[in-house]
């Protein structure tokens, strides 16, 4: 298997020094290196965003979901992942109409231009830091702890680690976001290639679909309905989730900034439905890898499931491919959501263009060494993780309807965002409950949020934008 895995990395890599080269531009402004020229045609778009949106997480969190809860993660991703295609048609057209009028450096820098207040970006900003920084580690921490396994003796975990994050670093400094949009086609391409090839072996070996459930039946029937062995697919959390993967493109930079830099509405409409399309097609393998993971590995922890189905219960080709489709989702996924925060924290800075990008620089590397530093310490339930950060990052949506809907919007949605924001801080870190007696807190703060903002939506007449 080292042999492939070597052939394939050189292949691998021979690729993103091609994208590195065809994207680097000895004097390019600023805009032209975080923002790809605001170009990016529909199949880029699509890759890009469909790699950002589906990377390592959905490589190893989404099959140990299915192994560990049963089909209800079908509800919790699928499902979700085609309303919020839907609301991506509206959502761009908006936001792509305000970034036209006011100028568009980052949603932090919008907001703040758009509520003539620079306290609404630096708290779309921050709230993005807190939840995307874990998110970030949880992709690095993930491919850590799988190539330590797969190659025990030769790095630790935070060796594997340290290795990733400078590549990283590097091909970001280098190439810029269209770089980046480059390696997620590359990444996009192969993790749908590489998922359904493991996939489709592990349906084999567990009889067919027809036996695999059979089997399923006999040894763990819960896994096939709500709420699933662990009682987690109950319907506050199934709607929960449904509300924050909805809100992904609002309140995670890394697809609002997508949206914007694309060349036109229409190429944005092509896209959303090609996600949409890809969302079915990468998810549905993940569950017969998770269910083959039921049948065979029901008590193993999640480093030794994903060794044994992705790499030992795999010809050689294959699992070295696994491994270089995993370590390409996870390069570019984490390249992306700290380019991200890099975007964010330029668009609130103010000065001359080089000083600027030379701050920004610095950021990027101050990001990547925080990321770094969570990787070691965060936990290994990468699903369950990620659904966190997608509910944090919610909690500020808000803010970002008022700027794409008003001309001057309401201060009070800073307000309202920024208790929901810190209150479900708060529940994160163990301070406050994550429920109140039956109800989760997450379904109460979205039903605050809802409630808040239709009032104050409502009596906000004379502000509000022609459209």
């Amino acid at each position: 298997m080292t042999t492939w895995i070597a052939v394939f990395f050189l292949i691998f890599f021979g690729l993103l020094v091609w994208a590195s080269v065809k994207s680097y531009s000895k004097n390019r402004s600023s805009d032209e290196f975080m923002l790809a020229g605001s170009s990016i045609g529909a199949f880029l778009g699509f890759l890009t965003f469909a790699a950002a949106l589906f990377s390592a997480f959905t490589f190893m969190g989404m099959p140990d979901f299915f192994r560990n809860h049963g089909v209800g993660a079908w509800l919790f991703l699928a499902f979700s992942d085609g309303f919020m295609v839907f609301f991506i048609l509206w959502f761009a057209y908006k936001l792509r109409a305000k970034a036209k009028l006011v100028g568009y450096k980052g949603i932090s820098g919008m907001v703040a231009t758009v509520f003539g207040n620079r306290l609404a970006g630096y708290l779309v900003f921050i709230n993005a830091f807190v939840f995307l920084v874990p998110y970030v580690a949880i992709q690095i921490r993930g491919i850590s702890i799988f190539l330590e396994a797969s190659f025990p003796g030769m790095l630790p975990s935070w060796g594997w680690a340290l290795g990733l994050v400078v590549i990283m670093l590097v091909y970001a400094q280098i190439g810029g976001l269209k770089a980046i949009v480059f390696s997620d086609a590359i990444q996009a391409l192969i993790l749908l290639v590489v998922i359904w090839i493991i996939g489709t072996v592990c349906l084999s070996k567990a009889g067919g679909l027809e036996g695999m459930f059979a089997s399923l039946e006999a040894q763990n029937p819960e896994l096939l309905s709500l709420p699933g062995p662990n009682g987690l697919f109950t319907k506050q959390f199934l709607i929960a989730s449904l509300i924050s993967i909805i809100l992904i493109p609002v309140s995670q930079p890394q697809f609002t900034t997508r949206l914007v830099v694309m060349k036109d509405l229409k190429a944005v409409h092509k896209m959303a439905y090609a996600v949409g399309f890809f969302a079915i097609l990468v998810i549905l393998p993940t569950a017969f890898i998770g269910f083959y993971g039921a049948l065979q590995y029901p008590e193993a922890n999640t480093s030794d499931f994903l060794t044994s189905a992705l790499l030992h219960d795999q010809a050689a080709p294959v699992a070295a491919l696994a491994v270089v489709g995993l370590f390409a989702a996870c390069l570019s996924t984490t390249n992306a959501q700290i380019f991200a925060l890099g975007t964010e924290i330029r668009s609130l800075l103010r000065g001359e263009d080089k000083v600027v990008m030379n701050k920004t620089r610095y950021s990027l590397l101050a990001f990547t060494v925080i990321v770094l530093v969570f990787s070691t310490i965060m936990g290994n339930e990468l699903a369950l993780l990620a659904k966190v950060s997608f509910t944090g990052t919610s909690m500020i949506s808000p803010i970002i309807f008022g700027a794409i809907v008003f001309k001057k919007p309401p201060k009070t949605l800073i307000y309202t965002s920024a208790l929901a924001f810190f209150i479900f801080f708060l529940s994160v870190v163990g301070l406050i409950p994550s429920a109140f007696g039956t109800w989760r807190l997450d379904i109460i703060l979205y039903i605050f949020l809802t409630l808040s903002s239709i009032l104050i939506f409502s009596t906000h007449h004379e502000n509000k934008q022609q459209s």
